[in-house]
């Protein structure tokens, strides 16, 4: 009688079970969510993990197939990575009626198994929009994603807003103090869209992708889910339904001073201001005028800042303004020149950073900093 079995790979194999471990490990309504679903037919191995809110789908390279009929069956996803990844080389796995047997080498382990028919429905018929390259794409994310709160009362903080039409792919992120955005005009479609992607579904995506091999990444829909797919994966997940902030009229600088310093010297500067927060909420304050910047800080209970940095250009008057030293350290970190260029105003509007890089606009601005506030 013929065994149904198949042979993968343990390193193609792990790989996809350690993505899904964030998804089979979830906990759910659903305690079938905890397994993984395996599809073997007689050209490919699938394997599905949802935990109801993302969902992720990869195809698996087998080395051989040897099947009956299309087999379907679930196995505890935390169980057979445990198992697996402390395995090496090709791993034999034998498919029976109530369990599958896993050989390697000298290993003989065996798994129970349940009916694939109590596995949530999975996400079907995915519409492809937009094709990227997935350096592009990652690029995007590390822009804005460092900006998402995990818990936020205000849910739409809560995600990354995804905004398409026929100018530009826009990626916006906000904590309600400060904003991070960046666009690229590689990206256009035809008819507008928009969606709010959880916090929790970019940073899972962006391990997925940073993983893989993958040189391209489309971007579809499917069941009013945003999914990313690639040759080898598709990624699932549910958007949220909340407003995202209207930020547009806060992002214009027309009539604001222009201004640019040095990183490096900047960086420094606040550093060593956060330096003596101490836990505090105190502002840092900016007096700009002419060609110098002096920045100081005092904090009663345990010192206090004033340094000089030269201005190498700015084109206003003098202006006193407030800032908490964090926001625009947690901020530049995505400029990579030597020089940083800014827009401001008054004391009652933001900094507003920008730059290009490869093809890619962003923007940072941080709100200032009331004394009523502190």
């Amino acid at each position: 009688m013929k065994i149904d079995q198949f042979i993968v790979e343990q390193k193609s194999l792990v790989g996809i079970l350690t993505a899904m471990q964030p998804i089979c490990s979830k906990r759910t309504t659903l305690d079938t969510t905890a397994n993984i679903l395996f599809q073997v037919s007689h050209k490919e191995l699938i394997l599905k993990s949802t935990d109801l809110e993302v969902s992720l789908q990869y195809n698996c390279d087998v080395q051989e197939i040897q099947i009956s009929d299309t087999r379907s069956f679930l196995v505890n996803g935390k169980k057979i990575f445990e198992l697996t990844k402390e395995l090496d080389g090709l791993i034999q796995i034998q498919i029976n009626s109530s369990n599958i047997i896993i050989n390697c080498g000298g290993v003989h382990l065996s798994l129970n198994i349940k009916s694939a028919q109590e596995f949530p429905p999975f996400p079907e018929r995915i519409e492809n929009l937009m094709l990227l390259k997935a350096t592009d794409l990652m690029g995007m994310f590390e822009k804005v994603a460092f900006l998402i709160p995990q818990n936020n009362s205000n849910q739409a903080l809560n995600g990354l807003l995804i905004e398409a039409n026929s100018e530009q792919l826009k990626f916006t992120t906000t904590d309600g103090h400060c904003l991070a955005q960046v666009t690229s005009q590689q990206y256009q479609l035809a008819v507008a869209q928009t969606w709010l992607l959880p916090r929790r579904a970019v940073f899972e995506l962006k391990k997925i992708v940073e993983s893989g091999s993958d040189d391209q990444v489309f971007i579809g829909i499917c069941d009013n889910q945003l999914v990313f797919s690639s040759s080898t994966f598709n990624f699932f997940s549910k958007l949220l339904v909340d407003a995202f902030p209207a930020y547009q009229s806060i992002m214009s600088h027309n009539g604001f001073y222009k201004a640019a310093v040095r990183k490096d010297q900047f960086v420094k500067t606040l550093r060593r201001s956060a330096c003596l927060l101490s836990g505090q909420f105190i502002a840092t304050e900016f007096n700009f005028n002419d060609k110098q910047l002096s920045i100081m800080m005092q904090n009663k209970d345990v010192g206090s800042l004033e340094e000089n940095i030269e201005l190498d250009d700015f084109t206003g008057s003098k202006l006193d303004i407030r800032f908490y030293a964090p926001y625009l350290i947690n901020g530049l970190q995505i400029f990579t020149g030597e020089q940083v260029q800014f827009y401001l105003n008054s004391k009652s509007q933001p900094m507003i950073f920008e730059a290009d890089q490869d093809q890619l606009h962003f923007t940072y601005l941080a709100m200032p900093v009331s004394q009523a506030r502190e």
